[in-house]
């Protein structure tokens, strides 16, 4: 019996032991997503957010996780949600360290979790398809929303329902921002609400959403933890987002995903959708053809850009065709006939290779592209006196962040009597890669929903 009784406590001693040994089901800290090597970060799937694209995972969140965990030196483990519903319960439950899907900073919210420093801010607004009856007052909604369940739209809702007892709503855990102007395009629903930065980047691709009402003016958003995450794991944060605000990466970020969409035209915008629809398809397997080791579909941005893929575009400038490429250039790479679709997109395709192989090795990607693209538009010498520029200002010249703001400057005398190659339309070289970058995002959402 004594046996027995001892060899009970020794068990109950171990497996008290063992359980010590363990962290704590509800414990979030900073040891142990260094002990895992591994943070888990709950995120919605969008355009904001994340999603996979052709080389990949991508996305201003993803991208912003990826820092922090390289900040960490630990690996990123994507845990993503089609409802906001489900991410919370995954933060509740410890299933997730984080959540990082651009979440507002609500008192509601404050509550119950703790949030990393903001990195940006967005409004809420109420949206409706362009040629239907415009509310331009809370009073003038006829029809009850449809808005995503768990959202701050939806805490947003019920304050503003003690003011208008008539405002009526539905909540959808099934439908995400992009998934509800997609009903609306369609007329499907008459109304909803998004942050300010999901209609900008959807606009792209549905442009008759457009903005009614701001139902709410721009709150902070950020990353969410628990409560009962430790104050290590809290500190990370503030230091990391100290860091990542000080180095410009931020600012990088934010021109990455939404610099090139600040403004929209619905004239244009709709004009390409149907370019798309009625005139690419004659020229796309020559834009493959050519395109080598860019996307085709990049290639074709610029096209549209320079001709409207007109073959027998011209300019008062001299230059002609699909690339609107000039006479030297068109020598240069070969091309004997501009007016020749082929030849024209061929030789534009060759060019603007050499102008991406010419960019310094340390420039990295996507900023490699959007220089040569502004090469393209405003030639290589010009490009690289507002480089020089930017460096004088104490700006990164190998950024385009940094160098789009100094383009500009090419037009005034005080700056480019300074300069090796003199007075340049900058500013248009900014314009210019802004609509490829927009026209190529368009382009490419458009060709992956027909291959779905």
């Amino acid at each position: 019996m004594i046996r027995n009784t001892y060899t009970l406590c020794l068990i109950l001693a171990l497996t008290l032991a063992l359980v010590a040994c363990k962290p704590a089901p509800n414990d979030t800290s900073l040891g142990t997503v260094l002990s895992a090597k591994t943070l888990r970060v709950g995120m919605m799937f969008g355009p904001t957010t994340y999603y996979l694209g052709a080389q990949g995972p991508e996305g201003f969140e993803y991208e912003l996780a990826k820092a922090y965990a390289k900040y960490l030196d630990v690996e990123l483990e994507v845990v993503a949600s089609y409802s906001l519903d489900d991410l919370f319960a995954k933060l509740d439950n410890h299933e997730v360290d984080m959540l990082a899907s651009g979440l507002t900073v609500t008192e509601e919210r404050k509550k119950h979790y703790q949030f990393s420093p903001s990195y940006d801010e967005v409004s809420q607004l109420l949206v409706y398809k362009r040629g239907t009856t415009r509310p331009r007052e809370i009073t003038d909604i006829t029809q009850p929303l449809l808005v995503t369940s768990a959202s701050s739209h939806l805490e947003n809702l019920i304050a503003l329902k003690a003011t208008y007892p008539n405002l009526q709503w539905k909540e959808s855990p099934e439908h995400d921002a992009e998934e509800l102007m997609a009903k609306i395009s369609i007329g499907e629903i008459a109304y909803t609400v998004v942050d300010s930065n999901q209609l900008a980047v959807n606009r792209r691709y549905y442009p008759e959403i457009s903005p009614a009402l701001e139902l709410k003016k721009a709150e902070p958003i950020a990353w969410v933890i628990n409560k009962s995450s430790d104050k290590a794991l809290f500190t990370s944060l503030i230091e990391f987002f100290g860091t990542v605000h000080h180095d410009g990466t931020i600012i990088a970020m934010q021109d990455k995903y939404y610099g090139h969409i600040q403004e929209f035209n619905f004239v244009n915008t709709r004009a390409f959708i149907r370019a798309v629809d009625k005139t690419l398809p004659k020229y796309r397997a020559t834009f493959e053809k050519h395109s080598d080791i860019i996307d085709w579909r990049l290639l074709a941005a610029i096209s549209y850009q320079e001709s409207h893929w007109n073959p027998r575009a011209k300019s008062y400038t001299g230059v002609r065709g699909m690339m609107m490429l000039t006479l030297p250039t068109a020598k240069q790479v070969g091309v004997k006939n501009r007016l020749d679709a082929e030849q024209s997109i061929a030789g534009g395709a060759k060019y603007f290779q050499q102008l991406i192989a010419r960019m310094p090795a340390r420039i990295p990607e996507p900023d490699r592209l959007w220089f040569a693209l502004a090469a393209y538009n405003v030639g290589y010498g010009h490009l690289n006196d507002a480089r020089a520029i930017t460096r004088k200002q104490g700006g990164d010249a190998d950024r385009w962040v940094d160098v789009k703001e100094r383009l500009p400057l090419l037009r005034q005398k005080k700056y480019y009597k300074h300069t090796k190659y003199g007075y340049a339309r900058g500013d248009e070289a900014v314009n210019y890669v802004d609509n490829i970058r927009r026209y190529y995002d368009t382009l490419t959402w458009l060709d992956e929903k027909v291959t779905e």
